[in-house]
């Protein structure tokens, strides 16, 4: 792993799972880690963790539903730092399983699609500019869900597929000005995701032998996070080897 010393990383929904294993990576690969998430008290643990190995962490609360919010978010990290280097755009949640549609909540769609679509949008319409500046990188979190149908979570499926059509649509603007964008789509991953809506989350509903975890999706992040200029990786799936056996 090439070193991250004298990078500044932004890190959404960095409070637990792929979030928090990837603020870890980047910390102990000596780069600085600005951490944003809605809990206050489980973004500050995962900050302490970072520090403890040396790195400089910076603790935002942050809703990413809130533009204005996510706004604050990188005013703080420029005041503090006076660059960008690295945003990895994380934060999202998922819809109850197989619920038909006429029984979805609207609180529980507003509730998903304004924290995958609506927070991806915010966060990136605010990095972009410091991005620039810094030729830096953009690394969006997607799903395997967001390249194939999902009967059981339609909801989740619809806003990963636009979070992939908008990642590639960045690209083709930001690319051409120095700034990497990477979209990486892992196939399940053995975190709490889900929970707020699901009787099991993932950790539960799947099986930790056979199934991706963190570590294996913050490798992927800070693959794509140290390529250099011109290159980059615009979109890598992450999946289990039986992954094609579902069809």
């Amino acid at each position: 792993m090439d070193s991250f010393d004298e990078k500044i990383v932004l890190i959404t929904g960095a409070s637990s799972g792929i979030g928090a294993a990837t603020a870890r990576h980047f910390a102990s690969a000596g780069a600085t880690v600005v951490l944003a998430a809605r809990s206050e008290e489980a973004l500050k643990e995962v900050a302490d963790e970072c520090e403890a190995m040396g790195s400089t962490a910076l603790a935002v609360p942050t809703d990413v539903t809130d533009h204005t919010a996510v706004d604050a978010l990188v005013d703080a990290t420029i005041e503090r730092f006076n660059q960008l280097d690295i945003c990895i755009v994380n934060a999202g949640t998922g819809e109850s399983v197989d619920t038909a549609l006429s029984e979805l909540p609207i609180e529980q769609f507003k509730q998903v699609t304004e924290t995958n679509v609506h927070g991806a949008f915010y966060t990136t319409r605010s990095v972009v500019p410091h991005l620039r500046e810094s030729n830096g990188s953009i690394v969006f979190i997607g799903s395997f869900k967001g390249k194939y149908p999902s009967t059981s979570t339609p909801i989740y499926a619809a806003s990963k597929w636009w979070l992939r059509g908008f990642a590639a649509s960045v690209a083709g603007r930001i690319g051409p000005e120095g700034v990497a964008t990477t979209l990486i789509n892992p196939s399940g991953v053995t975190t709490n995701f889900g929970s707020q809506f699901r009787k099991r989350s993932n950790n539960e509903a799947l099986d930790a032998e056979t199934t991706l975890d963190v570590t294996d999706v913050a490798d992927s992040i800070l693959f794509a996070a140290q390529q250099d200029a011109p290159a980059a990786v615009t979109e890598l799936d992450l999946n289990r080897q039986d992954i094609f056996d579902r069809f």
